[in-house]
């Protein structure tokens, strides 16, 4: 297993040994910054639980997620389809600071909210067929730190690190054929975290 909790790694770095790109840029603004869009996201974001259908039955989970995009595109995961909301101001000055920092362009992102450490994610991938195929995804996390964790497909090596409030990773060309990844709970942990992982839906 490759531990990764140090924001020293230089963003060009891709932290996954094969099969894939994931690279973590660390924390990319202030700390007031951070501040700022954490309290924003959490009281004007339209947040609703999740739903997921499981061998046939439909889960209401704890955590809470949003859908946006340029468009009303549908995007369909875990049986489940949501349309989404157009941007907000404070969505649109993000996406405009992670496309310049990495290069890459979206037109959507999904939120999570966690609102404590007993909340997270099982194993999955994003590479649902709405989305560009190989495409990039980009993570931007608010709030409590809390590990997050890849696992390749086939050799089942791990690879964990820690992301940081303000943080953001990028994940692309043939991360989600490869490798899961998810974010595990944790006991001790009390404050919310948001995740937004901004997006490219295919138009077709």
């Amino acid at each position: 297993m490759l531990d990764l909790f140090s924001n020293q790694i230089p963003q060009e770095n891709n932290l996954l040994p094969s099969g894939g790109t994931v690279n973590y840029y660390g924390t990319i603004m202030p700390l007031a910054e951070a501040n700022h869009y954490l309290e924003v996201l959490l009281n004007t974001i339209e947040w609703k639980n999740d739903e997921a259908v499981i061998f046939g039955k439909r889960i209401i989970t704890k955590r809470k997620v949003a859908w946006y995009g340029e468009q009303p595109f549908k995007y369909t995961y875990s049986s489940t389809t949501k349309q989404a909301l157009p941007w907000t101001a404070e969505l649109l000055k993000l996406k405009a600071v992670i496309e310049q920092q990495t290069g890459e362009t979206f037109n959507s992102c999904l939120l999570n909210l966690y609102h404590e450490g007993s909340e997270g994610m099982a194993w999955h991938s994003d590479g649902e067929k709405d989305l560009k195929k190989n495409g990039a995804i980009a993570s931007v996390s608010f709030g409590a730190e809390r590990r997050f964790l890849f696992k390749n497909r086939e050799t089942k090596q791990l690879v964990t690190m820690v992301l940081q409030h303000g943080s953001l990773l990028i994940m692309k060309d043939e991360t989600q054929a490869n490798w899961l990844h998810r974010l595990p709970p944790v006991k001790g942990i009390k404050s919310p975290r948001v995740n937004l992982t901004f997006r490219t839906i295919v138009v077709k």
